[in-house]
């Protein structure tokens, strides 16, 4: 038996664990790593089945590729070969913009996810870039763009200082926090309250989180934006700023009680739901209180006003004086040099998607218009993909013609080590190995802490002999779509990264670096892969004066001390000042404006977080299955007995229709029903999750509508019909059509039958 430690790479809170491990290395417990200056041994459900997860035997163990229906085990010889055919194959045809690359959600927690990402974007020479991020998070990032002129400065709450949390559109008690690393959330929010501080949670859905709060407000979904603005309103309309405190100069003040104006408390509450005398009080609380952060996550980054409502979200941070202040909110300070850093203010829109016209954000084209990169022909039709830990055809809006789309393709490679609903499309499959056998570093997550703090993770397994690392495979990928070929050694690429890396880092003033040898320095890098070598480097130029050995010599982590005010040093807007009114937002403010007069469906659909479960994936581990684990309708018993619905409903929006199992309960408002992101494994050849289907919520979503700003995907305020499933199927079939009965459904198709995801968004 041996002990051995490492962060938990599953879910945003980045808590340490410590696992016991037999002689045979399979792991036989799984708990909190007490030791860590940052989890204190906090472990979560799925973190305490990171041994069975690990372990699961439904995962690949080999390259695989296939013909015609089936698949067939093979070398990574004869896998790389038949990518090299395959790529240049479409690119001799079509050319480089035939290309296209979707990196799903767990490339943002691994080493060789976030190191490879951008050498392997620039080898394909292509546009047509996509990620989970236009999925959940992009319009967080848009927002301080705009706001702050970079894009990768997300303002965090300080939760271990404040006295007053505004939690809108977030369940952290479930989600243990998104773009907001903080282990154990919940004890975090009961400290909260114990030194005497208040908790208030906006939210549709009396979730666990508003279910610890000393206020849970009750919201239509979709209408954030016009609750914050009425916020806003009140701030500027009482004299409630205190602009004094913030330590940066702020612009647009002017323009901003202009965009405010007709945003009244009595004028939104019609269209929010919320009363307006408790919108102008909660405002009040947030002027009056020492210390206030407001935080909003998913439920408002997957709306059609995404973007604006992360902008409102700080411009009240901003306006009550707690932007880049202890108790507010703050900016991470990392242990490695940010080198995603530019300095150069944002800029989105630098080109459009071919098909539809929409614009980039940050690199990277909507997910949403995948389908249409696909399907319409012409010069420059997505013709082969790459996609590296993703299962969009679960996690894209209108996933089924997702589904048939890349049916349709001449090439696709998948890094994934599952077979699931995505990748029984690819002509290759490459699987990574283990997590145990790879070692792991959080680069993203850890700009995103709530306190300073670094922790690095060895391999915990070796790898067997003929296995390739995560590192290895995408660096080949890289090698392969840079014109190298299929045995190209990926040596070679760790080096130039490293080389760019010191060679840059020299010349650079001011920089640890600054006019040394990079020849002596490569020399004195330590690693075992080339994403150690690249981490001990830019850990070496950070602003704590660490390196891989001295986070080796502390397995357990770092604690770096509190957050400090940092913003100064991040505004880099055309202004230089923080901008409360950014040009490009007016239109939507304008767009906002227009719907304050407009009538709400008469039902809606929202996403819903769950303890045991994370995107689509974790549905193939017994020991995560059931309870509230389930895929379920959440309904209000009022709305049930309004539409008679038992047992199970037919739910139709303009995308499509499914059938699901009704379960009512007063936790949610009237008029929301709501369904759990991810499922969707009917015929799956994975055992546990075929036994779980459940449905797919995405059949449901409209790849059409999109934030305009950021073009990410809305799931949330989904406006549908719900009938009771019998009497659906039966109007379906006077009306002469087929009611898609269990499965995914859609515009133009009946269900269909897809196999389980267990990774990836």
């Amino acid at each position: 038996m041996r002990t051995a430690h490492r962060t938990c790479p599953i879910c945003d809170a980045v808590c340490g664990l410590r696992l016991t491990l037999d002689d045979a290395g399979r792991v036989t417990s799984v708990k909190g790593d007490p030791d860590d200056p940052f989890s204190k041994g906090f472990v979560c459900p799925k973190g305490a089945s990171l041994g069975h997860i690990d372990e699961d035997p439904d995962r690949l163990r080999a390259p695989m590729v296939r013909e015609g229906d089936d698949w067939r085990e093979v070398t990574w010889e004869e896998a790389f070969r038949a990518v090299h055919e395959g790529l240049n194959g479409v690119i001799d045809a079509h050319g480089r913009d035939a290309l296209a690359v979707y990196f799903g959600n767990p490339t943002f927690h691994t080493m060789a996810g976030f190191m490879y990402r951008m050498p392997l974007t620039q080898s394909l020479g292509t546009r047509n870039v996509f990620s989970a991020s236009t999925i959940d998070q992009i319009p967080k990032q848009v927002a301080g763009g705009l706001m702050y002129g970079d894009a990768m400065a997300i303002a965090v709450p300080d939760l271990d200082r404040t006295d007053h949390l505004l939690v809108i559109g977030a369940n952290p008690a479930v989600s243990n926090g998104s773009l907001c690393a903080a282990p154990d959330f919940p004890g975090r929010l009961k400290a909260l309250r114990a030194r005497g501080g208040k908790l208030v949670v906006v939210d549709p859905r009396r979730t666990r989180t508003a279910a610890m709060a000393d206020e849970h407000v009750f919201v239509r979904p979709g209408t954030d934006a016009f609750l914050l603005m009425g916020i806003v309103h009140t701030l500027l309309a009482e004299g409630l700023t205190s602009l004094d405190r913030v330590g940066v100069e702020v612009g647009g003040l002017d323009e901003l009680r202009r965009l405010a104006d007709d945003f009244t408390p009595e004028t939104v509450s019609r269209v929010c739901g919320v009363p307006a005398e408790q919108i102008t009080r909660m405002a009040r609380e947030l002027a009056a209180a020492p210390s206030a952060a407001v935080y909003s996550r998913i439920g408002t980054c997957t709306a059609e006003f995404g973007t604006v409502t992360q902008w409102l979200v700080d411009v009240v941070n901003t306006l009550t004086g707690n932007l880049d202040r202890p108790g507010g909110v703050m900016f991470t300070r990392t242990a490695a040099l940010e080198f995603f850093r530019t300095g150069q203010p944002y800029s989105g829109g630098n080109w459009r998607s071919r098909a539809r016209g929409v614009p980039e954000a940050m690199g990277e084209l909507p997910v949403a218009t995948l389908a249409d990169e696909i399907e319409t022909p012409g010069e420059g039709q997505v013709r082969a993909l790459i996609t590296i830990a993703g299962n969009p055809v679960l996690s894209a809006p209108n996933g089924p013609r997702l589904d048939r789309a890349f049916a349709g393709l001449d090439f696709m490679v998948c890094v994934d080590p599952y077979l699931n609903e995505t990748t029984r499309h690819a002509n290759v499959i490459l699987p990574p190995p283990r997590m145990l056998q790879m070692p792991h570093y959080d680069f993203l997550l850890l700009t995103v802490t709530v306190r300073n703090y670094t922790r690095f993770s060895p391999a915990i397994l070796p790898l067997e002999p003929g296995q390739l690392s995560e590192a290895e495979i995408l660096a080949k990928l890289t090698l392969i779509a840079a014109g190298q070929g299929a045995d190209a050694d990926p040596a070679g690429l760790d080096e130039m990264i490293v080389g760019q890396i010191l060679g840059g880092a020299v010349q650079a003033p001011g920089s640890p670096f600054e006019g040394r040898d990079p020849a002596e320095l490569r020399a004195g890098l330590t690693g075992d892969s080339g994403p150690e070598l690249m981490l001990d480097a830019i850990l070496q130029l950070g602003p704590y004066g660490l390196s891989l050995a001295k986070l080796r010599e502390n397995p357990h982590g770092l604690d770096l001390g509190p957050l400090q005010p940092r913003l100064a040093e991040l505004v880099c807007t055309p202004s230089g000042r923080v901008e409360l009114a950014p040009e490009p937002l007016v239109p939507e403010v304008e767009r906002l404006r227009g719907r304050l007069a407009a009538a709400p469906p008469e039902m809606v659909l929202i996403g819903r977080r769950q303890l045991r479960s994370n995107n689509s994936w974790l549905h193939n581990v017994g020991t995560l299955v059931g309870g509230s684990n389930r895929c379920t309708l959440h309904v209000h018993p009022s709305d049930a007995a309004r539409l008679g619905l038992a047992g199970e409903a037919l739910v139709r929006s303009a995308a499509g229709e499914l059938t699901v199992p009704v379960e009512t309960t007063e936790s949610i408002m009237p008029g929301v029903v709501s369904l759990p992101h991810g499922w969707g494994h009917a015929g799956s050849s994975l055992r546990v999750a075929a036994e779980h289907a459940g449905v797919n919520a995405n059949a449901l979503t409209d790849e059409t509508v999109i934030d305009p700003l950021s073009g990410n995907a809305v799931f949330n305020g989904v406006p549908v019909t719900v009938v009771p499933a019998v009497q659906g199927a039966q109007a379906t079939q006077d009306s002469g059509g087929d009611a898609c009965s269990g499965g995914s459904g859609t515009r133009a198709a009946g269900p269909v039958t897809v196999t389980l995801t267990t990774r990836g968004a």
